[in-house]
């Protein structure tokens, strides 16, 4: 069992839920705690339930003592006093806390406690997904074993569903605010990233899933849950109790960051629009005070364009408005156009923002998936309503380029991915090779937006590597002699690597260097003759600028040479090169047999 520590008998995780009117679905929640492959406990408050979740906490105790823990309490009105009557019943090493309309995913405790045991962790971030709710997306890009505040998103996730190392919670005495509609998590997480050690994330596994309720009846999702004045209250709270624990500079900077663009600013956004002038003031005076307090030249630097001039702009109400209609604006984008052109990739589309009739101008980047803070933005000519782009592959990295249009309006850049609206008859155009690179336009799978692989990572590279002739030579090498094309033309010889022989059911490969020919030709005199037994693929392998390509070498039976047979340190050994049925491509049997065995298959 992981994460037992020295003690066999220790409960690794005391999972907290707090349960109000939750009846119809607290068999999922628990059920999914319960199958948790560690020592745990399931500390249940009912706060006040009268739809019988009470009654039925109560069967799953009397069925699972010494697990599941009830506390029945007098309503409170929020989820902070049961959460803290949790903790103080707690007896783990680690707190999970899971809402009861929400459950985890199987190996969810056990993935985070193993992270926590490796690492010394105080924290533990599990990848949250949404059921009909949206789901924090910025922290789970690749699971880390530790990650620092100041190097991460891992502060835009404020909620409590992670695991917490008991110990830090007590020592601190780290509680979530209690007679709070909204927000107690947020006051209680904020606080103890600003005591934690090591904090993890696990993002190869979903470990929580955040449900919505049909009927609309959790807290989040009622209407009043996100009064924006209520919010812009609560929210100095934990802005002012995390500047208590750190100090000015580039930290401190980086977490106001987060508070600004999703707890402050965001109130001038849709909310704005739909309230009336009295309370858009209201809004504006509140978001002021809080910038006066807290807005520093290292905030303005962290955040974007809209935020940047909303800053500026809050004692103009009619300039918020209309920042709140251009970031509300839905980006419409149509690709009317692809093709290659002077080996450049030549992009056509149009490009707008609904119900604006004008912009101040509009370009295409050009992001790096693997490094999203690396853009290329390229200039645009424009006729009419059409834009045209002609994007030089040859100057881009190896990886893949997520294409994207800009719209420009007031100040403010508007992005929006481009190729899943499109025009009807257009396809994915051939790849080419630019500079030694190949490069792939493609269509993603979910979303069908226009990408380029450079070096194909994702895309399969079209490519023909074919034998011409084989023989044998000394020391039982099969002399090789073929010819490879790639995206229907000839790669550099710089390209060509080696042939690599694949054994079919061990997966164990052999590489032979290669000697490339100019016009696309290819030499090699793989040692065949000291393959272990098995059946063995040649491919031959490139380099494209990105991983190895491989292609599979094809042959006729024509084309390969007989078998050989030896006697070698007395084994019988033989080699028969042939070419596969079907696609004819080439392989090898590879056998060894003592003299015992040979003469029983003679005399068989």
């Amino acid at each position: 069992m992981p994460g037992t520590g020295s003690d066999g008998d220790a409960i690794d995780v005391s999972v907290v839920i707090p349960v109000h009117n939750c009846r119809a679905y607290l068999d999922r929640c628990l059920t999914s705690a319960l199958v948790q492959r560690v020592k745990k406990e399931i500390v249940v408050v009912d706060d006040g339930s009268t739809d019988g979740s009470g009654e039925l906490l109560d069967l799953y105790a009397a069925y699972h003592p010494g697990i599941v823990k009830v506390i029945h309490i007098e309503c409170s009105g929020g989820a902070g006093r049961p959460r803290n009557l949790g903790i103080e019943h707690a007896t783990g090493r680690y707190v999970f806390f899971c809402d009861a309309d929400d459950y985890l995913g199987p190996e969810a405790l056990e993935r985070m406690v193993a992270m926590a045991d490796a690492n010394g962790s105080d924290i533990v971030l599990g990848k949250i997904v949404g059921h009909g709710r949206r789901a924090p997306v910025s922290m789970f890009e690749q699971s880390v074993e530790s990650v620092e505040l100041g190097d991460s998103n891992v502060y835009n996730s404020l909620s409590c569903f992670k695991l917490f190392r008991r110990e830090l919670l007590e020592r601190h005495r780290i509680r979530f605010g209690e007679g709070m509609l909204v927000g107690e998590d947020i006051l209680f997480t904020v606080h103890a990233y600003c005591h934690a050690g090591p904090i993890s994330v696990v993002a190869d596994y979903d470990c929580y899933h955040l449900v919505s309720r049909p009927d609309g009846s959790s807290i989040m999702q009622q209407s009043g849950s996100r009064d924006p004045l209520a919010w812009l209250a609560m929210i100095k709270g934990p802005i002012r109790l995390m500047a208590d624990h750190v100090e000015p500079g580039p930290l401190r900077d980086h977490l106001l960051r987060r508070h600004f663009r999703l707890d402050v600013f965001t109130q001038l956004g849709t909310v704005f629009l739909e309230s009336d002038d009295v309370r858009r003031k209201e809004i504006a005076r509140e978001v002021a005070a809080l910038r006066d307090e807290w807005y520093t030249a290292g905030v303005h630097e962290r955040l974007n364009t809209i935020d940047r001039q909303r800053a500026g702009a809050l004692d103009d109400i009619d300039r918020l408005i209309r920042l709140a209609r251009i970031e509300s604006a839905t980006v419409r984008r149509r690709l009317t156009g692809l093709r290659w052109e002077a080996g450049r990739l030549v992009v056509t589309g149009a490009a707008r923002l609904d119900g604006i009739t004008r912009d101040d101008g509009l370009t295409v980047v050009l992001r790096a998936r693997h490094d999203p803070g690396v853009e290329l933005v390229l200039p645009t000519e424009r006729k009419g309503g059409e834009f045209t782009v002609r994007v030089d592959v040859g100057a881009l990295d190896p990886g893949i380029w997520d294409v994207r249009v800009a719209v420009e309006i007031e100040g403010v850049i508007r992005l929006g991915r481009l190729g899943a609206d499109r025009d009807s008859g257009i396809t994915r155009p051939q790849p080419r090779l630019a500079g030694g690179v190949v490069a792939l336009p493609y269509f993603t799978r979910d979303n069908g937006n226009l990408s380029i692989d450079m070096g194909g990572h994702v895309v399969a590279v079209p490519g023909t590597a074919r034998l011409i002739r084989t023989r044998w030579a000394l020391g039982h090498r099969l002399l090789v002699d073929g010819e490879v094309t790639v995206v229907g033309t000839t790669p550099s010889t710089s390209a060509v690597r080696r042939i690599v022989w694949r054994e079919r059911h061990t997966g164990c490969e052999r590489a032979d260097r290669v000697v490339a020919l100019p016009g696309g030709g290819f030499a090699g005199r793989p040692a065949v003759g000291r393959l272990a037994p098995g059946t063995w693929d040649a491919y031959l392998e490139l380099d494209l600028g990105g991983p190895p390509a491989r292609f599979r070498i094809e042959a006729d039976a024509e084309t390969v040479a007989a078998p050989r047979r030896w006697w070698g340190n007395a084994l019988f050994r033989s080699v028969r090169p042939y070419a596969t049925s079907g696609k004819g491509r080439l392989s090898a049997v590879v056998r060894r047999l003592t003299a015992e065995s040979v003469i029983k298959k003679i005399f068989r």
